[in-house]
């Protein structure tokens, strides 16, 4: 992506196309999430989840917390910083892709210990997919907290919001606010027990290694924007 004054941007610099991959990328993620939700797979013992109390309405609403927490912060990045905003849209994408891989590799069975959709049928799960990529139904329906139990390893609410603190983490204002949003986000998820403690854990290093592999690894140069 071109930040050099006078280079003409390319393709890869559309905000438009970055939104637009970073639905696509969404939506082959959950494809692959839900086809592992036929297959029967373990629970497993967690020693953070066992001291964390599970709060039944962080549960139902965190959806909704998630994206309080990422969508603001995104379309700010976007607003101040947009080459950045961009970059974090591709980027995110590939995390995504990446997600739907370890999740169909992992295998790991729900953290309530109740595997609802071990044998789904193909319309069953084509349904249910169609249900999570559409925003509505998504957001106003329990489609994906019963469809999508067994999207684990690694937590893509943990994944998104660590990643989108890298890229503001150079800005004075909105690198607080970020790091604030990514710690809000993992309370949620562990208080919600959406994940195991290990797929937090995973969310951060495969965060990290994402952005380190598109931008390397320097200190913020720290920008003050209004």
């Amino acid at each position: 992506m071109s930040d050099v004054p006078g280079v003409r941007p390319g393709w890869r610099d559309s905000i438009v196309l970055g939104i637009a991959w970073r639905y696509a990328t969404h939506a082959a993620m959950v494809a692959a999430a839900l086809w592992n939700e036929a297959r029967p797979a373990p629970s497993l013992p967690d020693r953070v989840l066992e001291l964390v109390p599970r709060v039944d309405w962080i549960a139902r609403a965190n959806y909704w917390l998630w994206l309080a927490a990422w969508v603001p912060l995104t379309i700010a990045l976007l607003c101040r910083r947009r080459a950045d905003g961009v970059r974090f849209l591709w980027i995110g994408g590939w995390l995504s892709l990446a997600r739907g891989a370890c999740v169909v590799l992992t295998g790991l069975g729900p953290v309530d210990g109740i595997d609802r959709n071990a044998g789904a049928a193909a319309d069953e799960l084509l349904a249910a997919w169609w249900a999570i990529v559409n925003p509505v139904s998504a957001l106003f329906t329990e489609a994906p907290h019963v469809a999508l139990t067994k999207d684990l390893f690694f937590s893509g609410h943990v994944a998104t919001t660590t990643l989108l603190w890298l890229y503001c983490r150079g800005d004075r204002v909105l690198g607080p606010l970020a790091l604030l949003a990514q710690l809000f986000t993992t309370a949620v998820v562990l208080l919600a027990h959406l994940h195991y403690a290990i797929d937090v854990v995973g969310a951060y290093a495969i965060a990290f290694c994402a952005y380190v592999l598109a931008e390397g690894w320097r200190s913020p140069r720290r920008r003050s924007m209004g």
